[in-house]
């Protein structure tokens, strides 16, 4: 592998894209679990939500920081090193970006210092829509950055003109084909994310302070850790929905990037399902090949005996690099059923009254604390990567779109990222890493302030779960 000026610019966007994409992904889930937190605590008056929003409102500011810093550095990238992509795609993403800009982020700068600061100023209905608008940003800018990369993987609307794409139906650039099914999937994956991050979390508390934390702390995981739970049983089974149904959209529009996910070398009908394998690009077969006969095909076409595209179809050039798709796909889908054992084996828990109590199962879950954002980053790898030789499949290749730099200059800059971002993001994540080992403070010191403003909530009904004649009663286990 030759490290000339284009290799080291896909290193460098690759390094910066996934370090930016796990943020993001964090951010728009927790910004909808404030909103959940915030809710419960105006409908209820139950010092657990309020404790629990002011515990991961912190958590929020510090990933949302960290995330406009990261995206703003990657931004930079389309105009140093994909100069010529630039070019070629700027008047469709450009508007594009634009509106992400003006819908999403002034939205969510208008309220977030609300949303942060403002609760002891604003009053608890303008502070609870407050968050409302930043969670709702966040699922906007979601649906700008997906229009646009979906975009560059089933491009639509559009027209060729003096060497570059031009807008002809602003409806097919956006709602392209490949769109609705991604930003759902991606959404679905930021809140999985934040279900299991918050649910790991709980778990490592309830298993860490067991003994020795005020039974006000351990009914608060307990708490968070059910919410995240619930959500988990009930999403991860629509999440694999989604992504099934995704998959017919990539064998329409993008067939040899669904070859090499499957390491499918042939055309061929009754496909195994490839369970292990090595792709060998030389000999173009796989070895050590382990798979299940005709279910392939079965899960790809719905169909025993329906056709799958080969890596062959294709010249050897037009094809993507099929080792990491093949294993990054094999890596977000493992991650996947690994989340849907969890939330099946807690089901189980739940009927027996074992929940809290299990501490197998806590370990389980607080080591698939991570298993959110390792999923997307694998799911991104595969999406990339499988669109490979092109940057927008089909019209613009990666060789054509890297701007006039030396390896040099590339490789200057992206020695820097890695120094700056060790610096910054390290700092970051061991602050992050400090404040989820200390959890939510003790429920004691907000009551207070919670019993003074019970009568003023704007969403109350009785809360069967808190004894309003004694507010420092300790909460039932759920």
């Amino acid at each position: 592998m030759e490290l000339d000026a284009l290799m080291l610019s896909r290193i460098q966007f690759a390094f910066t894209i996934s370090f930016h994409i796990i943020f993001p992904a964090f951010t728009i889930g927790l910004a909808s679990w404030l909103v959940a937190l915030e809710f419960n605590w105006l409908r209820t008056g139950n010092p657990i939500y309020r404790n629990l929003f002011r515990f991961w409102v912190k958590i929020f500011a510090i990933s949302f920081g960290l995330g406009v810093v990261s995206g703003i550095v990657m931004s930079y990238q389309f105009g140093t090193n994909w100069s010529r992509y630039s070019e070629f795609t700027g008047n469709v993403l450009g508007p594009v970006i634009a509106y992400e800009v003006i819908t999403a982020f002034f939205l969510e700068a208008a309220f977030l210092g609300i949303m942060l600061f403002g609760w002891e100023k604003v009053g608890d209905r303008l502070h609870f829509f407050a968050t409302c608008m930043v969670a709702l940003g966040t699922l906007i800018s979601a649906f700008w950055i997906l229009s646009a990369n979906s975009w560059m993987q089933t491009p639509t609307g559009h027209a060729i003109e003096n060497g570059k794409a031009v807008p002809v139906d602003w409806f097919a650039i956006v709602f392209n084909p490949s769109f609705p099914l991604r930003y759902a999937h991606m959404v679905m994956a930021a809140y999985l994310t934040t279900a299991f991050a918050v649910a790991g979390m709980s778990a490592w508390m309830l298993l860490r302070h067991a003994h020795d934390a005020p039974e006000a702390k351990l009914a608060g995981a307990r708490r968070s850790m059910s919410m995240a739970l619930w959500f988990a049983a009930i999403f991860v089974p629509i999440q694999i929905i989604i992504g099934d149904l995704h998959g017919l959209v990539v064998l329409e529009h993008q067939p040899t990037k669904l070859a090499a996910i499957e390491g499918n070398w042939e055309r061929q009908a009754n496909m195994p399902l490839r369970l292990f394998a090595i792709p060998d690009e030389v000999a173009e077969t796989n070895r050590y090949e382990i798979g299940i006969p005709k279910i392939g095909s079965w899960v790809l076409t719905h169909t025993f005996e329906g056709i799958v595209p080969g890596l062959k179809d294709v010249p050897a050039e037009e094809r993507p690099p099929v080792l990491p798709v093949f294993f990054s796909f094999r890596i977000m889908v493992g991650i996947g059923f690994a989340m849907l054992g969890l939330a099946l084996w807690s089901l189980y828990l739940r009927w027996k009254g074992s929940l809290y109590t299990t501490r197998s199962f806590l370990t389980a879950a607080m080591l698939m604390t991570p298993s959110g954002f390792g999923a997307v980053l694998f799911g991104w790898f595969t999406a990339e990567i499988g669109r490979q030789p092109y940057v927008v499949y089909g019209l613009l290749k990666t060789a054509d779109a890297v701007s006039p730099v030396s390896a040099t200059a590339v490789s200057a800059s992206l020695i820097t990222f890695i120094v700056v971002y060790t610096f910054i993001f390290g700092f970051g994540s061991y602050y992050l890493a400090k404040l989820l080992r200390r959890g939510p403070e003790p429920i004691e010191d907000l009551e207070e302030a919670t019993l003074l403003k019970k009568s003023k909530r704007p969403f109350s009904v009785p809360d069967e779960g808190l004894d309003h004649r004694n507010p420092h009663r300790p909460q039932p286990a759920e």
